[in-house]
């Protein structure tokens, strides 16, 4: 898959966000297990990382487990559990070749211990990479994000550290799980729902939202390629006004 390189198109998005949605429903559509359908997202997750490490992606982020996935079935979250396990065991070699850096946001210590131990080491593992940066989010979600950050504003302004006028949005930035990342350029989500879904929602202010019907374990390199060209097509103002209106 190439890239459209015309001078005259904006430059990549520097940081993609993906809602992964639909792996039940891929399974449910072939008369297979829905743990089929997270095993196929998965393998999804290796394609569509590779394709943004070779076009020169700077940071993806995969809405992997969100905070409100625990109520799911405790056979389907006990699955989701081990996938990280058994995703990065057989993946991160080929990250380490592909100079990939492996990052979380969420609460990971809530995680079970060995899918605990399969994120740090595949993070101590990848840390001097310097290519792309893929952060899976786990046991994420958006308000909690932001209350967790309004909790450590409001430590430190009791120690002292902060005052009242120093809180301004680029200081609050400062303190999400996000700190070290730029805001998404771009976020995606399958299956065609038509929801942010707890994701990334203080940082997706200004993002420019793709929304497909397609499911994910079928959403393909071609159609992400598709959405980059329209990205860079369009006119991002950041609540200004359009030029010359």
């Amino acid at each position: 898959m190439v890239i459209d390189n015309d001078e005259e198109k904006k430059p990549l998005p520097s940081h993609i966000g993906i809602i992964m949605d639909g792996n039940g429903r891929y399974a449910k559509q072939r008369n297979l297990p829905r743990i089929k359908g997270h095993s196929e997202g998965m393998e999804n997750v290796k394609r569509i990382t590779t394709f943004c490490s070779n076009i020169g992606i700077k940071y993806l982020t995969l809405y992997a487990f969100s905070t409100e996935n625990w109520t799911r079935p405790r056979s389907e979250v006990n699955f989701l559990m081990r996938l990280p396990i058994d995703f990065l065991s057989h993946f991160l070699p080929e990250l380490i070749r592909e100079n990939v850096r492996v990052k979380t946001i969420g609460d990971v210590h809530a995680l079970p211990k060995n899918t605990q131990r399969a994120v740090s080491e595949a993070i101590e593992s990848t840390q001097q990479n310097t290519g792309l940066t893929l952060i899976f989010a786990l046991n994420y979600g958006g308000r909690d994000e932001v209350v967790q950050a309004i909790k450590e504003i409001y430590r430190d302004m009791n120690d002292n550290k902060l005052s009242l006028d120093d809180i301004d949005t680029n200081l609050i930035d400062n303190y999400l799980m996000t700190r070290e990342y730029p805001d998404p350029d771009m976020i995606i989500r399958t299956s065609g729902e038509y929801r942010l879904s707890n994701f990334l929602l203080w940082q997706s202010s200004y993002s420019e939202l793709f929304f497909t019907d397609t499911l994910w374990p079928d959403f393909s390199a071609e159609e992400l390629s598709q959405m980059i060209d329209d990205y860079r097509k369009r006119e991002r103002r950041f609540g200004g006004l359009k030029k010359g209106g």
